[in-house]
């Protein structure tokens, strides 16, 4: 036996990528042939390829049944939220069904993007015609509250008149409940919609029609954002209310809320300079925790009414902070 170069001391060639590969295969099959492996325990590459591509269905699928998940979750919301007449989505949604908030807050950024889109898409249309933008932005406004059923007006106008109405915990929520509107109601009614047509028209004067309707799309979404996170975080003041017979949104929630909201956020972080940006989801975080700051303190918690009002002034306090700065 002597040493050649390329050669194995045997004599024999070493074999190459292609011959090692049909030379491996091969001694498998008589392997199993033999008895002396069974499939279970076949690590070869031929294994591997098999399983792969079964594995990679299944991540599909799984994907595929995230996002129809998520979209079902996003019709309910829209269903609570306004009045629009959303039929069944797809096999996930249920439109019958009570809606459960500890799993669907999730996609409330997502349908404040649906309940916002009519209004958006009414102010850009407005905005390429001779109106003014005083005019845009009340029409604007008036059809965002008759798509929402001035849902969210009627929790600010309520929490206004319970909080600053009664001196007791327990008054407090008893006019909270009462539908007729007080003077403190009916003055934050006043103050928040003149603000609002006041913002919308200076967004619409300072840019496009189309930046415009993203930018009122960014603060929809964002505040109900806010509104699940301060929803998760304090305690339920009226156990029978609104705010619990739904459920409760739970921690994760709460991430994946904040999650969707991020990229419906990038056409603002686009359209704004980084101060206006940053300002804006500043001052709208700020209007929401003070809120529910307030309501703990004054009735221990957040109710539907309390919900509604963090929504309507995050909402203004990410307008506000954008147009504060160039």
């Amino acid at each position: 036996m002597f040493l050649v170069p390329g050669l194995l001391v045997d004599g024999r060639q070493p074999l190459g990528p292609v011959k090692r590969l049909i030379y491996n295969r091969t001694l498998t099959k008589l392997k199993r042939r033999t008895g002396l492996m069974s499939p279970e325990t076949d690590q070869t590459s031929d294994s591997g390829l098999s399983t792969s591509a079964p594995n990679t269905r299944n991540r599909g699928k799984k994907y595929g049944l995230e996002i129809e998940g998520l979209a079902a979750d996003t019709a309910a919301c829209v269903r609570f939220f306004s009045r629009l007449p959303l039929s069944k989505v797809n096999a996930q949604d249920d439109p019958s069904a009570a809606p459960d908030f500890t799993r669907i807050a999730r996609a409330a950024p997502l349908a404040g993007i649906a309940v916002a889109l009519p209004a958006a898409g009414f102010g850009m249309f407005l905005g390429f015609t001779h109106l003014p933008p005083l005019a845009v932005a009340a029409l604007v406004a008036g059809t965002l509250a008759m798509v929402t059923g001035a849902l969210h007006e009627d929790g600010l106008s309520d929490v206004a008149d319970g909080f600053f109405g009664a001196a007791t915990r327990e008054k407090r929520l008893q006019i909270m409940k009462d539908s007729r509107i007080g003077a403190f109601g009916a003055l934050a009614l006043l103050i928040s919609v003149l603000l609002r047509v006041a913002l919308l028209a200076a967004l619409w004067q300072r840019f496009s029609p189309a930046d415009a309707a993203l930018l009122l799309l960014g603060s929809e979404a964002l505040s109900r954002a806010l509104l699940v996170w301060q929803w998760e975080k304090h305690p339920l003041a009226r156990p029978e209310g609104l705010a619990a017979r739904f459920g409760k949104p739970e921690h994760q929630t709460v991430q994946q809320a904040l999650l969707v909201t991020i990229p419906l956020l990038l056409p603002a972080a686009l359209i704004l300079s980084i101060e206006a940006f940053l300002l804006g989801i500043l001052i709208a975080i700020g209007a929401a925790y003070l809120t529910g700051r307030i309501a703990l303190d004054k009735i221990g918690g957040t109710t539907g009414d309390v919900l509604g009002a963090i929504q309507q002034l995050a909402g203004l306090g990410f307008l506000f902070g954008m147009l504060m700065v160039p």
